[in-house]
């Protein structure tokens, strides 16, 4: 069985980013299995996160409307509201392991989302807090992670 996936904006960021062709392809490698699958998760504050990080600080970046398409086709992910829990979680998670408040935030949204993996770059690949696995999708491939679970 396959694990739902909690997405960072950084992977989402990069299969727009025509300037890093390596990581576009591997973040679209990776969206698509989530696509297939249907296991991808992500949480509001990801969206706004992804919105003006590609309109606003990519370059080239994306005309709005493209943005907007790409925003409104990952609502079937069902993005989790950044609600008390989340922050109450948010702020265990920083008192217990010291992370920055946004990323606090991501890995209490993916809790809360019953993910088992955190798909980021920006904490330790192989890192398991309170049940899920942080993955960097740049070191290791959809299949890989799921030929290893299986």
């Amino acid at each position: 069985m396959t694990a739902n996936c909690f997405v960072d904006t950084n992977l989402l960021v990069y299969f727009r980013d025509v300037s890093e062709p390596l990581k576009q392809k591997r973040a679209t490698s990776w969206l698509t299995q989530l696509w297939r699958t249907r296991t991808g998760r992500i949480s509001f504050q990801i969206l706004n996160e992804y919105y003006i990080a590609v309109t606003q600080r990519l370059k080239p970046g994306l005309d709005v409307n493209t943005a907007r398409v790409d925003v409104r086709a990952l609502f079937a992910w069902r993005p989790l509201s950044v609600d008390r829990p989340v922050v109450e979680g948010a702020w265990a998670i920083q008192d217990r392991y010291g992370f920055s408040w946004w990323d606090s935030l991501v890995v209490a949204a993916a809790q809360r989302a019953d993910c088992g993996y955190l798909l980021t770059e920006d904490l330790q690949h192989g890192q398991e807090i309170d049940g899920i696995t942080i993955v960097n999708p740049f070191e290791k491939t959809h299949e890989e992670l799921f030929a290893a679970d299986g």
